[in-house]
């Protein structure tokens, strides 16, 4: 019985069902072989983006290995090397390279031990239908390899890009969570404004009755004195 059918069959009991991995959770070591015949050693005390996709050769893992070999350059500029995995073997790998000429390294987990580990394997939904398989994700380790950034479900493109910028530090870091939906803002309604008062005309005061001139009472004339004899 071989070391990695034992390693297997451990991670097999101990990570049942999906792992689901968070920045910071720190990756055990691991070894795995590679499309060039060497052993690929992890953690590597540097910088290391690890991503894993389903199958060599098909449409969206070509897409997606073309496009991280195409920013190779700029990822060892910012001191990351990067890593593809698949349960493909070593022999499909190397001929998956020299196809598509790719620049990065490809390694093989047959037994999907390294899969379950990073969380990279489990049920997912393929045309409609709950299959088991490998979850396309990626993550950015430091050299301890500790999650520094991850990406739990990947859309091909633009997506080698997107790894880049935050592996340079040219972009904020992924969320790994839902962001929670932004509240909706009520408009409020502006106040309605109050009708300017109509000032009621002042009640135009009577005009004051000028008393009537007292006509002045007609003398009554004198009474007659009776004549005396």
């Amino acid at each position: 019985m071989t070391d990695s059918f034992v390693l297997g069959a451990r991670v097999r009991l101990a990570y049942r069902g999906r792992v689901m991995r968070k920045v910071g959770d720190t990756i055990p070591a691991f070894e795995l072989p590679t499309d060039d015949g060497t052993t690929f050693k992890f953690p590597t005390g540097g910088t290391t983006v690890v991503y894993f996709y389903p199958r060599d050769n098909t449409p969206g893992c070509t897409r997606e290995a073309i496009a991280f070999s195409a920013h190779r350059a700029a990822f060892e500029k910012a001191g990351a090397q990067v890593i593809g995995v698949s349960k493909d073997s070593p022999k499909s790998h190397a001929g998956f390279r020299e196809k598509h000429k790719l620049t990065i390294r490809l390694v093989s987990d047959a037994e999907l031990v390294v899969h379950r580990i990073f969380g990279a394997f489990g049920e997912k939904v393929m045309y409609g239908k709950k299959v088991e398989g490998t979850i396309r994700s990626t993550f950015l380790l430091d050299g301890a390899g500790v999650i520094t950034a991850m990406w739990p479900s990947v859309k091909v493109d633009g997506h080698a890009e997107a790894v880049l910028r935050v592996a340079t530090g040219a972009g904020a870091e992924p969320a790994t969570k839902k962001p929670a939906a932004p509240k909706k803002s009520v408009a409020k309604k502006p106040a309605a404004k109050k009708p300017a008062a109509t000032k009621k005309p002042a009640a135009k005061k009577p005009a004051a009755k000028k008393p009537a001139a007292k006509k002045p009472a007609a003398k009554k004339p004198a009474a007659e004195k009776p004549a005396t004899k």
